[in-house]
């Protein structure tokens, strides 16, 4: 069946370790684990390294490790770092679809992806950076399997 990705946004690090015991939004002050929350098989460590090569232009092997907020034998939360998801928020169109067609062209286990995916998958995570922003909030990663 494979892993999957919750993204979420948490005030801090504290409030994110309890999201995977109670997955109640309200803790969290907004709808983060509702229906706008992220739920996709892209890893974290993947989406940085989309970001910030991809838009920001950071070689690869610079791109910064996750912090582990929570490991458990069921699960695992991971913290993003702002400069992940902060750049986002300031790019316009033509940014995000150079930054689609330059990971499209990144091979992976699957092979390389749909430049158009890549591009939609990136609107979501502009959206996504827009609303922890305005919610004063970090970004978060529930993994489980």
């Amino acid at each position: 069946m494979g892993v999957t990705y919750k993204y979420f946004g948490a005030p801090d690090g504290a409030t994110a370790a309890r999201v995977p015991i109670s997955m109640r939004p309200e803790e969290l002050g907004g709808d983060e684990l509702g229906m706008n929350g992220m739920f996709t098989k892209i890893k974290p460590e993947t989406m940085a390294a989309m970001v910030l090569t991809g838009i920001e232009g950071v070689p690869l092997h610079k791109v910064p490790p996750l912090e582990l907020v929570v490991l458990h034998p069921d699960y695992a939360v991971v913290k993003l770092p702002m400069t992940v998801v902060d750049p986002l928020r300031g790019i316009g169109e033509e940014s995000v679809g150079a930054a689609a067609f330059i990971w499209s062209t990144v091979p992976d286990r699957g092979g390389p992806r749909d430049a158009f995916n890549v591009y939609r998958l990136l609107h979501e995570w502009q959206d996504f950076s827009h609303r922890l922003h305005e919610a004063g909030h970090q970004a978060y990663c529930l993994v489980w399997p």
